[in-house]
């Protein structure tokens, strides 16, 4: 992995870093909220086999510095199409976790032109799931199975954001209406779900990809809603089947 580097757009910082060789396919993945690139570094292995994999920290998150107030989801996409568009990159194929799903739909909504076709594990926001209770609570009976590792790296990051970026970022959150811009999004788009996911149930994912006007939908068994870091080869080897790389 290269050192940590910096992009600048519209007076917000956002670190990034990259691993493998450019290819034909370039990887960018979009960690969740309270999260951070850490958290697909295992899939990235995989997946840097293949191509060239870029990992960022949102504003607010992991090493990106705070803004002065929550970034809405559509404002963090519009910074990651100019990010995804200012690199220049080969065949993007962008991957978003829980709320990182989210920023990954309005980001395939702006800039078809550069990205050329998306991932969505875990997509968030379930609608019938809205309140702030809801998510924290789903969230944690499904982190009560994981394993210490996944809870340490979890809490570090959780404390790294601290609490009150966290709620005004959850706001953010449950306030985008994923279900409206899903039709907008002419990429071919998969949709992943651990099998044990609380926080997104079956019915809500398989409905993001029929929402989706090329969505597919697909489940891995043994993980729940963080499932690049209880199954990270099962979850590259998806995103390299969608990516039409050698997997």
């Amino acid at each position: 992995m290269t050192e940590m580097q910096w992009f600048r757009h519209d007076e917000r910082a956002m670190a990034y870093w990259r691993m493998g060789e450019p290819a034909e396919v370039t990887f960018v993945l979009v960690h969740g909220i309270g999260m951070g690139h850490l958290v697909f570094a295992e899939t990235a292995e995989f997946l840097a086999r293949h191509g060239e994999v870029v990992l960022v920290d949102m504003p607010g998150f992991g090493e990106s510095p705070e803004p002065e107030k929550a970034t809405s989801i559509s404002e963090t996409g519009k910074l990651l199409a100019a990010f995804v568009a200012e690199l220049q990159l080969p065949g993007v194929v962008l991957v978003g976790h829980s709320m990182g799903t989210q920023v990954v739909a309005e980001t395939m909504r702006r800039r078809p032109d550069v990205v050329a076709a998306g991932v969505l594990i875990s997509p968030t926001v379930n609608p019938k799931r809205r309140s702030a209770w809801q998510q924290a609570g789903l969230l944690m009976v499904d982190l009560a199975d994981e394993s210490p590792r996944v809870l340490w790296l979890g809490l570090r990051y959780y404390l790294q954001a601290g609490p009150r970026w966290m709620i005004g970022k959850l706001r953010m959150m449950l306030q985008h209406r994923m279900a409206g811009v899903l039709p907008h999004v002419p990429q071919p788009t998969l949709v992943v779900r651990g099998r044990r996911d609380r926080v997104c149930s079956q019915r809500w994912c398989r409905l993001v990809a029929d929402l989706l006007p090329q969505g597919r939908f697909s489940e891995v068994h043994g993980c729940g809603h963080e499932a690049m870091l209880r199954r990270p080869e099962a979850i590259a080897r998806l995103i390299l089947v969608h990516a039409g790389a050698n997997a």
